[in-house]
């Protein structure tokens, strides 16, 4: 049965907030792109939360109907702040899988730097925070890439047709009420997400041990290939290339499911072992029996891959 998602709304900072929730199970948080919210991502809401995940996704401040961050809280740790009080609100009492798409990526690296006990493991997909772009022959930071370039390049994450006619639809629920709700939040989040360098944050959480996989596409005309590079130099890992333009996961998000499958494995064996429950038999787990026939858990082999150890729950 295909998860029933649900749109809420509560009060964060003292102001309204909008989410989508779904599923039942281990926590996820899902953090969403530029000028978008919590509608866009209902199909990626759906899979994620198949596979036995307790969903959450927030429309972060200025979008989707919440309210705005003040000028002084304007910033991507304020954005991060935010959605740790959102997770406290909503009595989240264990760490959560944080995945974000693009904006919400940034987001998503702040939120596990500043707020470790919330974050269990980061999946970032077409994300900012690379700070890195190519112009001719010459690597230079994004922050000098012009407004201009990123409209250029911007219409390819539609096309080609057939993609345009899955991805136009979903996008223009949050993007259309978004441009005229709050256009200059819009243009603000737009310049802190071009200007976000975050190479030194992952550097510090691959350090610390924290999980970290990385997606990018082919086509992604929004994030270039040198930066998605730089975020996995940073993190340590060798990253994930899938066909398709920045929001290829809103076009297919049961492709989006397959890939992320693995992260998801890892999280919940992780999470069980925490939680020491003997009685679950997972993939690359065995238990045992002892003469007086108490069952005792047994140490796990498993594979790894970009440093984490895949397992069923």
């Amino acid at each position: 049965m295909t998860p029933v998602v649900v749109s809420k709304r509560t009060w964060v900072q003292g102001r309204p907030a909008a989410y989508s929730v779904a599923g039942e199970g281990m926590p996820v948080l899902l953090l969403h792109g530029w000028a978008l919210a919590h509608h866009t991502y209902r199909g990626v809401i759906e899979i994620i939360a198949s596979q036995g995940c307790r969903v959450y996704a927030p429309a972060m401040p200025g979008f989707g109907g919440t309210g705005g961050l003040s000028d002084g809280a304007f910033s991507i740790s304020g954005y991060a702040r935010w959605v740790s009080d959102f997770l406290d609100v909503l009595e989240v009492d264990e760490p959560a899988v944080v995945m974000g798409h693009s904006f919400g990526g940034g987001v998503a690296v702040r939120l596990a730097y500043e707020h470790r006990a919330k974050v269990r493991s980061l999946v970032l997909v077409n994300a900012v925070g690379g700070s890195s772009w190519r112009k001719g022959n010459s690597l230079r930071s994004i922050a000098d890439r012009p407004l201009w370039d990123w409209g250029l390049h911007f219409p390819s994450d539609v096309w080609p047709l057939r993609q345009a006619t899955k991805v136009v639809p979903v996008m223009a629920e949050d993007f259309v009420p978004n441009l005229l709700r709050n256009p200059r939040a819009m243009l603000r989040v737009a310049n802190l997400a071009r200007r976000a360098d975050l190479r030194h944050e992952l550097e510090q959480l691959r350090d610390q041990g924290m999980p970290i996989s990385i997606i990018w596409a082919t086509r992604d005309g929004v994030i270039p290939r040198e930066s998605f590079e730089a975020l996995c130099v940073a993190s340590g890992v060798q990253g994930t290339v899938v066909e398709g333009s920045h929001s290829w996961l809103l076009a297919e998000p049961n492709r989006f499911g397959e890939v992320i499958t693995n992260d998801l494995r890892v999280a919940k064996a992780a999470r069980d072992l925490e939680h020491d429950v003997p009685t679950v038999q997972r993939r690359g787990l065995r238990r045992v029996t002892s003469l007086n026939g108490r069952a005792k858990p047994a140490a796990a082999t498993v594979a790894r891959r970009s440093g984490h150890p895949p397992a069923d729950e």
